[in-house]
């Protein structure tokens, strides 16, 4: 157990160090490219570090062990956990990085209309992804059917966050670097190929730690007896939303708060509608109990997050409730 542990500490740092050499030649492609922060976190960055949270489902449903049952239940819980670990926990955790400096009463200040986007769309792709639970596997032409909506519903919104973006750049929302890039200190020229470079090197370090960080987190779970759908919806979702969760700490501490908050609301609509299609057409879909109240909660949490949604910014006292509503769940489905 003791090896384990030092195994999943290192993966941390693998993952630690990944996020800020993404996420600092991230702002130096949004720059070069001159587009919002809205763009830049909750297009690229989150479809970017959404890569281990996808690859965990596709290789359960498609290359898992011989019992697809235990797949399945994998694919769905992978599925199902990211976005519930993102609009509690992962917002939890990202308020509390800044608590020390801006108090309980302070404030978290994202580009206001971003944001209101990205919980609209989550919101009703996940309310969709919620009512085919009820839809029985047989019916394979409604299954279909809900899982192209849903990936229309993210076609539609990656038009309006881009369509929205020369609008706020003009208003003073275009991604500024905080500082040259890792790579340019090294003496390489600071051009697009030396962005690609590091974003890529970040993308690489960031798939390989998250890779090695699951498979040690399920070894630790398996030891403890955890079952297969409570593995995949509370332990593995901890390992494949690190890279978001890192991203976004790093961005406010930065006092980046739409970068911040863009990389999670815009994780959150990736997950609502690209994952739960594949979910609804490749699984049975099952509404367990633990399915059923992972996705309350889930909803609950995010139009919390939307009715804080405000220009005034988002209080952090209030957003301690999500990290509430993570600790409401886990005494919910986790055996007593």
């Amino acid at each position: 157990m003791a090896n384990l542990i030092l195994a999943l500490l290192a993966m941390l740092l693998a993952i630690l160090v990944a996020a800020k050499l993404f996420t600092d030649a991230l702002e130096h492609l949004g720059e070069r490219l001159g587009i919002s922060e809205g763009v830049t976190a909750s297009v690229f960055a989150a479809v970017g570090t959404a890569l281990p949270e996808t690859t965990v489902p596709l290789l359960a449903l498609f290359a898992g062990a011989g019992d697809a049952t235990v797949n399945e239940d994998i694919g769905v819980g992978a599925i199902l956990g990211a976005p519930l670990m993102l609009s509690t926990l992962s917002t939890f955790l990202m308020a509390c990085s800044v608590l020390p400096r801006r108090g309980l009463l302070g404030r978290v200040r994202p580009e206001p209309s971003g944001l209101v986007r990205d919980l609209n769309f989550f919101l009703g792709a996940f309310a969709v992804a919620a009512i085919a639970l009820i839809v029985p596997p047989q019916a394979r032409v409604g299954r279909v059917a809900v899982g192209f909506v849903l990936l229309l519903l993210y076609f539609v919104y990656v038009l309006r966050t881009l369509r929205a973006s020369p609008k706020l750049v003009a208003g003073g929302h275009g991604t500024k670097p905080a500082s040259r890039m890792w790579l340019a200190r090294l003496g390489l020229p600071s051009g697009l190929w030396t962005i690609l470079l590091q974003l890529g090197a970040g993308t690489a370090l960031l798939l390989y730690g998250a890779k090695g960080f699951i498979s040690g987190v399920e070894a630790v779970a398996h030891a403890m007896g955890v079952s297969a759908l409570l593995l995949s919806l509370l332990i593995i979702p901890i390992a494949t939303e690190l890279p978001e969760k890192f991203n976004s700490i790093v961005w406010i501490r930065r006092g980046k708060d739409t970068l911040a908050f863009g990389n999670i609301s815009g994780a959150m609509v990736f997950q609502g509608t690209i994952l739960p299609a594949l979910g609804v057409v490749l699984t049975p879909w099952p509404a367990r109990a633990e399915v059923v109240a992972g996705i309350v909660v889930t909803l609950l949490a995010a139009a919390w997050l939307r009715v804080l949604a405000r220009p005034a910014g988002l209080p952090l006292w209030a957003l301690m409730i999500n990290g509430v509503l993570y600790l409401a769940y886990l005494v919910l489905v986790v055996p007593h």
